[in-house]
């Protein structure tokens, strides 16, 4: 009984790691720290990690910025997932404002941005933005937000959520449409799904939950 009920259990918490839609908040990441391989079990560049497994690896361009209000250098303030960080790209003109996701995500993409200018993102079936185009995103002008304790460091501090459905397999974003002149702020960046979720909950706990519940009742017919 005791390896049935093991086996099951496990089978709950990988279909659970399988499903479960990743969010990037970009904490354990320095102030204007390049996000690099963090979120591939690596390292960013100020050597923080080693980062989550999620097989997603950024561009040189891409920079975790932590507040003013919190110690660092960045204007982002009022983040919806409840973090001092922000993503921020710096474009250099050499593409390194990709996303690459090598075990692909599906369903759908999504995020937070505060931004002076607006611009686009775009979702890619092939790595480093080629194959084909699988969705484009909009990303709105935000107001100026509103001061943080009385110092303007809270500029972008009006966060509009963005995302959308996709049909296919994404192995690459392309932001670099809504980063001239670095002036759009991410948070809360979610894959597989159009609705970012700025406190994920991890599907191991949402499917452990029903599935304990189902392991109690094999339990009760064993013991009769």
């Amino acid at each position: 009984m005791k390896r049935v009920v093991f086996a099951l259990i496990v089978v709950l918490m990988t279909a659970g790691i399988a499903n479960a839609d990743v969010v990037l908040t970009f904490q354990g990441l320095q102030n204007n720290e390049e996000i690099l391989n963090y979120y591939n079990g690596g390292y960013g560049s100020g050597g923080s990690g080693p980062g989550p497994n999620y097989g997603i690896v950024f561009g040189s361009e891409s920079l975790a910025v932590l507040s003013r209000s919190a110690g660092g250098s960045g204007n982002n303030y009022n983040q919806p997932s409840g973090s001092d960080m922000g993503l921020l790209f710096y474009p250099g003109g050499s593409g390194a404002d990709i996303m690459n996701v090598a075990a692909g995500f599906t369903t759908g993409f999504s995020f937070y941005s505060s931004s002076q200018e607006g611009g686009t993102v775009t979702v890619y079936s092939g790595l480093n933005g080629t194959g084909t185009v699988l969705a484009t995103l909009t990303v709105l002008t935000t107001p100026q937000g509103s001061t943080d304790g009385g110092n303007v460091t809270g500029y972008y501090s009006v966060w509009d959520p963005v995302g959308t459905t996709f049909s296919g397999t994404a192995e690459s974003v392309d932001f670099s449409g809504a980063v001239a002149y670095a002036d759009t702020f991410f948070d809360a960046v979610t894959l597989g799904s159009s609705t970012p979720n700025p406190v994920p909950l991890p599907a191991t706990i949402l499917l452990l939950g029903p599935g304990l519940v189902g392991l109690a009742a094999i339990r009760r017919r064993f013991k009769r």
